[in-house]
């Protein structure tokens, strides 16, 4: 039986145990989340070196880090660098999302050599191996190709895949008759629709939903239900074609529950900050309380080069607002496939947007630390703080190169006229 169906007839799995371990909850707490379709254990039956990750309802919100090839960067050890870089800054969670390159074995070694949860959007290397390696139009992919490229990356052990069953003929005209300056900017979702133009064809994982929910059951794996229609640009957020398609994924969502099969949704995007906990709601409302993973959002579109910050505030909204699982957004975003360094700096952006949010929801432990650092803080012990910060390293660095004098104990922003040293010695003669 899947994860689904064992909650379901309140029976709690090994990975349930191991899961709620990880979190510090009960695991019958676990258990009856899972079993109300509010949280999921990610974990492909196939990925025996995984750890299963909890995400959902009353847990720690979530990080993502996207990873993975181009047709202009092909490097295996420079992703699989990445993968480490971003695991050792705390992603909970890797998205391999290659399109250049030896696809199969980049995956493969990601991994082989990670624990954490991953996941990918199949329709990628369907589309990429039609036109590289057949030689055809990518429009010109069979379904039967587009179903083979999902039972791949299943076999390969993939945790969570994205699929844009919600892209239909129907949300695509209510696109073009509202209009929309950007039109669809998800990859998956304009391959699906270019698709669909071509072949004049619903799409086919719309469909055929039956035939991918009974490819997913024996893995064991949850569908990440896409946003093909997320918006690409402030002006674009909260219209009908997102709307429509969170609908669908919302009666999507009950077909999977149906079938055993554990769901999350997926969401925008570019959101302005007014409209990012009206999209919360809906999406819990429309969508049964399914776990909801969103890009960013991003609450700006004129900061190239900074959009680790536009998503930090958007997700730090989100989260607060019920989001449980937050997609990073690196420096290069919009301009360039991010480098080592800003997948690492896009973690720790991420986190303390994950982080911030889980203090508003009140998560169980999420404050704990932060009041350790203050007393950390007040007392000038700088190991302590070291070891509470989100990033250690890059604390640490900042303190060794101002050239402080350690034996006074302050920093070089205030140096003996230190609020703390001040405080404490006012201490020490009301004591005295």
């Amino acid at each position: 039986m899947t994860q689904l169906e064992l909650a379901r007839k309140g029976i709690i799995s090994d990975k349930m145990k191991q899961a709620a371990a990880i979190e510090g909850i009960d695991p019958e707490i676990l258990r009856q989340r899972i079993a109300e379709g509010t949280a999921i254990v990610c974990h492909n039956n196939r990925h025996s070196n995984g750890i299963p990750l909890a995400v959902g309802k009353g847990l720690r919100t979530k990080v993502n880090a996207n990873i993975g090839t181009s047709k202009d960067d092909k490097s295996i050890d420079k992703e699989l660098e990445k993968a480490r870089v971003a695991v050792a800054a705390g992603a909970d969670a890797i998205m391999d999302l290659s399109t250049g390159g030896p696809i199969d074995e980049i995956r493969a070694a990601i991994i082989s050599q990670t624990n954490a949860c991953i996941g990918s959007v199949p329709l990628y290397q369907a589309a990429v191996d039609t036109v590289t390696r057949k030689g055809k139009a990518m429009v010109d992919m069979t379904v039967d190709e587009i179903f083979d490229g999902i039972i791949k990356h299943l076999d390969d052990g993939v945790d969570f895949i994205t699929v844009h069953c919600g892209v239909t003929r129907a949300s695509v005209e209510r696109m073009d008759k509202e209009g929309r300056i950007m039109e669809v900017v998800s990859r998956g979702g304009s391959f699906t629709i270019e698709w669909m133009t071509h072949n004049n064809a619903e799409n086919p994982l719309y469909e055929h939903y039956d035939r991918l929910l009974e490819i997913v059951k024996p893995y064991d794996a949850t569908l990440s239900l896409g946003d093909g229609f997320r918006p690409g640009c402030l002006a674009d957020a909260t219209d009908r074609a997102q709307i429509q398609e969170l609908i669908i994924l919302g009666e999507l969502t009950q077909r999977a529950w149906d079938k055993g099969i554990q769901v999350m949704i997926e969401g925008p995007g570019h959101v302005p900050l007014n409209q990012i906990e009206a999209n919360i709601q809906l999406q819990k409302r429309l969508c049964h309380g399914a776990p909801f993973y969103v890009l960013g959002p991003l609450v700006t579109d004129i900061a190239p080069g900074y959009d680790h910050i536009t998503c930090a505030i958007g997700g730090t909204l989100a989260a607060a607002a019920g989001a449980d699982f937050l997609c990073y957004v690196t420096a290069s975003e919009h301009l360039a496939l991010p480098t080592v360094a800003d997948v690492h700096e896009g973690v720790i952006a991420c986190r303390i947007a994950a982080h911030a949010g889980d203090i508003v929801k009140g998560v169980p432990g999420a404050i704990d630390k932060d009041i350790a650092m203050a007393k950390c803080r007040k007392a000038l012990d700088w190991e302590g703080q070291f070891k509470l910060a989100l990033d250690p390293e890059k604390a640490r660095r900042i303190r060794a190169e101002s050239g402080v004098d350690e034996e006074h104990g302050a920093c070089t922003m205030c140096g003996e006229f230190c609020a703390y040293k001040v405080m404490t010695a006012r201490k020490e003669k009301i004591a005295g």
